[in-house]
């Protein structure tokens, strides 16, 4: 917009729109093949127009004329030899100004009256101001820098945030209009109003992806561990589907109220799920949540009551945590989770520096003599093994040595740590040197050692025949727990080897001793263990296994019998047809299952030459499957699974958030920007953002 504009009324800048509106033409008829395309603003501020068409004999009173074109045109000049003046358009838009001022401006006046014009200049205007609002929000969110931080500066026109610093450093680079529309909108830069901004992104964000989840049929609900966000015990909600390209993906969705009274929790937790954010639960074909134990009831009345009001919404496992740690981490039993927190103090230790790491690995070649040995376990620890399905074997391997390190660390006899490393070792040390860790440690090893292969099967296309190794897995449970003082006893020698080992004394727990009575205080340590830890975890294991994996979970699983690869090593087996009926009411056509599945069979039994598809991504981009739809209806519901592992980058949302959560200061983190940050891939149209910003905020407000 020219100075004369900004500093003008209204009036001046609808005829600069008018003027706007002629350079469209102007362009038309030169026929710039490099012009087309661009914007009256960018032509005025970047282009210049052909000096021919600015020779004075080319404006003539018929400018004033509403439909004119106040330029000459020669049709017999080829336009690629027009010259061009070395000179910016604005003597010619200021030219043309005045000349509309009397005109054009008069005209619209009549037509519309000057009230109304007078509004919609405002809007636009105000519009204008917000598209470059929401671009700073949009940048900020990618960018995972919080608008509200403190700069720790103060200024008379800004509050100290980052925000507020970024559109200040914006004015002083010169750009006369943004500082114009900032003279006449400073509402929007209230900490109410940039919340407001904030909330409206989020909303948008937030609309896309489901939109998106719509088109593409049905998903999974997942939830993350609950956190402690926006001052909120929030539950953080991702949702899985395949795309139109066939692709898996997992988006981000949003953070529920995790707080208030649990009888009315679950109603509200839903109830925001379809009215707030518009998801169709009828589309929900499975669910999967990761929690500690402390949260476990509520999340288990949440899925209760989810698949009550929706039957299709089975429970499964979650496949970035493995099997046997999501079994681990729903324990709601003290000995397990001071195991867990201590695997995770365990973990944040050694990411504090590499130093740690190798201070670590000495301690292990000190304690081991078999160097093999020693470089097998410096290989499972240079990873994150505290998160594997053998992390308790894991543990049980290195103890000692991981007791060595972390004394010697707190110790500090060289001045080589800081007060954080040491001190954090302290907690370590104090937590595996307490009896209740090694008898926890060990029932975990032995119990979910049953269910370690079958967790592993489950990471690969081995899943299929999880039906026939689950019965045996919870066989094998249902003996150890009828003969569980057996091997309780079995479990607390060695328990008790290891603590004389390591000099630890052996006791139960002491918060135990503390509630009862001084005369009731001699008890039977084995006795103690066994009602209080290996019973409650093998009652556990035994309910969960049975309740993740139902018929319908194990009916899914068996349906990747149809991957190529599977076909190939059973070519003496078709897969069954039961299985697939399941699909009856959401195939394209279920009257010709039979012979398209016996089609499919026949097609990958009989390949030789070229190699199979090896796993359901690979078989959904296949470009025959396009004619077998059943088949590939089937293909797209198992894709949805939770309890299967994703394929390399369809995790991105899940990356982000954990990112976003371990990286931000606590006092920092939003709702909303959180989401800004995890999702700002769902697509931001500015136009869009704007008008339900408009819509929400503004359509009450006086522009006048």
């Amino acid at each position: 917009m020219p100075p004369a504009c900004q500093a003008g009324n209204q009036k001046e800048f609808k005829c600069f729109l008018f003027v706007f509106s002629r350079s469209r033409r102007w362009v038309e008829k030169c026929q710039g093949e490099n012009l087309i395309g661009k914007s009256p603003e960018q032509l005025y501020r970047y282009y210049r127009i052909c000096k021919r068409h600015f020779e004075t004999s080319a404006f003539d009173c018929v400018i004033l004329k509403k439909d004119a074109v106040p330029t000459i045109f020669d049709a017999s000049v080829p336009p690629q030899s027009n010259t061009f003046f070395k000179v910016s358009l604005m003597p010619c838009f200021l030219f043309l100004f005045f000349l509309c001022i009397f005109s054009e401006v008069k005209t619209m006046h009549a037509e519309t009256g000057v009230e109304d014009v007078q509004m919609d200049l405002e809007k636009d205007a105000i519009k204008t101001h917000l598209e470059h609002l929401f671009e700073v929000i949009s940048l900020f969110g990618q960018q995972g820098i919080p608008p509200t931080a403190s700069t720790g500066k103060t200024d008379d026109d800004f509050k100290s945030n980052n925000f507020s610093s970024f559109l200040k450093h914006h004015l002083n680079c010169g750009d006369l209009v943004f500082k114009e529309q900032y003279n006449v909108s400073k509402t929007f830069y209230s900490s109410k109003a940039l919340h407001q901004l904030i909330d409206v992104c989020e909303k948008y964000l937030r609309s896309r992806v489901i939109e998106e989840v719509k088109q593409n049929g049905y998903f999974s609900l997942i939830t993350d561990d609950p956190v402690k966000i926006s001052g909120e015990l929030s539950l953080p909600v991702f949702l899985r589907y395949v795309d139109h390209s066939a692709r898996q993906q997992e988006k981000f969705v949003g953070f529920l109220n995790f707080e208030g009274d649990k009888d009315t929790m679950v109603e509200k937790m839903l109830s925001e799920i379809t009215d707030k954010w518009g998801l169709n639960l009828e589309k929900c074909i499975s669910q999967a949540h990761s929690c500690s134990g402390t949260h476990f009831h509520q999340l288990k009345m949440f899925s209760a009551k989810l698949m009550e009001r929706h039957p299709r919404a089975i429970v499964t496992f979650r496949s970035t945590c493995g099997l046997n740690m999501s079994l681990a981490k729903s324990m709601a039993l003290p000995g397990v989770g001071l195991v867990m927190s201590t695997f995770e103090k365990i973990e944040s230790f050694f990411c504090q520096s590499p130093l740690l790491q190798v201070e670590f690995e000495h301690a292990l070649s000190m304690f081991y003599s078999n160097k093999d040995k020693v470089n097998e376990l410096k290989e499972i620890c240079r990873g994150s093994w505290t998160r594997g399905d053998n992390a308790f074997e894991v543990a049980l391997e290195i103890i000692e040595a991981l007791l060595l390190c972390v004394d010697s660390v707190h110790d500090n006899e060289d001045m080589r740590w800081n007060d954080q490393a040491t001190h954090i070792a302290l907690e370590i040390s104090k937590a595996i040197t307490d009896f209740e860790f090694i008898m926890t440690l060990i029932v975990l090893k032995n119990v979910l050692g049953v269910t370690q292969a079958f967790g592993k099967n489950l990471q690969g296309m081995d899943a299929y025949l999880a039906a026939d190794k689950l019965k045996g897995v919870v066989q094998t449970l249902k003996e150890m727990l009828d003969n569980v003082d057996v091997y309780n006893d079995f479990w607390t020698n060695e328990a008790v080897t290891l603590a004389t080992a390591m000099e630890i004394q052996v006791r139960v727990p002491r918060s135990f001793l503390r509630k009862h009575q001084p005369e009731s205080r001699v008890i039977q340590m084995q006795k103690y263990f066994m009602e209080h830890l290996s019973i409650p975890i093998v009652n556990h294991i035994i309910s969960e296994m049975t309740g993740l994996f139902c018929e319908d979970h194990i009916k899914i699983l068996r349906c990747l019998s149809l991957v190529p690869m599977v076909i190939e090593q059973c070519k003496s087996l078709q897969p069954e047809e039961e299985n697939f009926q399941m699909f009856s009411n959401d195939i394209p056509n279920a009257s010709t299952l039979s012979a398209e599945l016996h089609c499919w069979w026949v097609k990958w039994s009989k390949k030789n030459k070229e190699s199979s598809p090896s796993s359901l991504h690979e078989t959904l981009q296949v470009p025959d499957v396009k004619f077998f739809p059943n088949m590939l209806a089937i293909l797209r519901f198992v894709s949805i699974l939770p309890s299967l592992v994703m394929e390399d980058g369809c995790d991105v949302a899940f990356k982000r958030f954990r990112a976003y959560m371990e990286n931000t200061p606590d006092k920092f983190k939003s709702k909303s920007l959180a989401f800004l940050n995890i999702s700002f891939d769902a697509g931001f149209d500015l136009d869009s953002v704007v008008d339900l910003y408009m819509k929400t905020y503004c359509d009450k407000q006086d522009y006048s």
